[in-house]
């Protein structure tokens, strides 16, 4: 599709979670899809280096590189361990030449019910983080999700709370991600928007649809964009009036989707993205 609606258009790369590394380059080449947003673990398993000297040679831009954080532990090698993650996400990220290194916080460790001491474990990290990450040249943004995971996953589960930790940091180094899949029920979120854009905090804007009934496990839930509830226009025109004028990724974890044909899947993505979100 040769559409000037798609040069902001950001595959991220678990949507297609069935292409290797070459067919995902290949295939966003192909669609005339110029941007990736990367995943740690395929691209480890490829080679950090090697990654990158492929989509530099494809011409792709990586927009973000997902995933930092599980920063809750409460016991000290346990805290020790994801701080060394981190910084190796973040060297990662740097290597990829993208400046935006996503954090999932982490969900209560066993046994703890203690929702405000993990947020506050999430903070006392990034004190440690933010400094490495600007000598890297990487922006640590934080993402809320949705309540459904905050006991296992993510402690941070709105925008607020997640401003309410990065503005303790300055902006090139700690802001959140605003994804529509986890932020769209919450009638907090435009005024959040406003506020994250308003400090310069919105380093990553990300598209899925909710649809239901939610599969066992919620996870692999996402839908295509325009199968469930959210107003894609909606929250576009929000971010967007709050200064955010960057790549906008499409994260779709869904096993249906995993199932099919790449480039059938990618084609989609790319007609329901300029029929719902622009």
């Amino acid at each position: 599709m040769n559409d000037e609606r798609l040069a902001r258009l950001s595959l991220n790369q678990e949507t297609i979670k069935q292409w290797s590394l070459p067919e995902l380059a290949e295939g966003c080449v192909k669609a005339g899809i110029g941007q990736v947003g990367l995943w740690r673990a395929p691209v480890q398993a490829y080679g950090v280096e090697r990654t990158a000297r492929l989509l530099s040679g494809a011409g792709l831009t990586v927009t973000s590189l997902c995933r930092g954080g599980f920063l809750t532990a409460l016991d000290p090698a346990g805290r020790a361990a994801a701080l060394d993650d981190n910084r190796r996400a973040i060297d990662e990220a740097a290597a990829l030449t993208t400046d935006t290194l996503v954090l999932v916080s982490g969900g209560l460790p066993p046994g703890s019910r203690d929702l405000y001491g993990a947020r506050e474990r999430v903070a006392e990290a990034l004190a440690e983080l933010a400094p490495h990450a600007a000598e890297r040249g990487v922006r640590l943004a934080i993402e809320p999700l949705h309540p459904m995971f905050a006991s296992d996953r993510c402690v941070v589960s709105t925008l607020a709370q997640a401003l309410d930790i990065a503005e303790r940091f300055p902006a090139e180094q700690v802001g959140v991600v605003v994804d529509t899949y986890h932020v769209w029920w919450d009638d907090r979120a435009p005024a959040q928007i406003a506020r994250a854009g308003a400090g310069g905090r919105i380093h990553s804007f990300q598209l899925a649809d909710w649809i239901t009934p939610l599969p066992a496990g919620v996870l692999l839930g996402r839908g295509q964009l325009g199968q469930g509830s959210v107003d894609f226009r909606t929250l576009r025109a929000e971010v967007e009036a709050a200064g955010f004028d960057g790549p906008i990724e499409v994260e779709i974890f869904n096993e249906t989707l995993w199932a099919r044909d790449g480039a059938e899947v990618l084609a989609e993505v790319a007609e329901r993205y300029v029929q719902h979100a622009c």
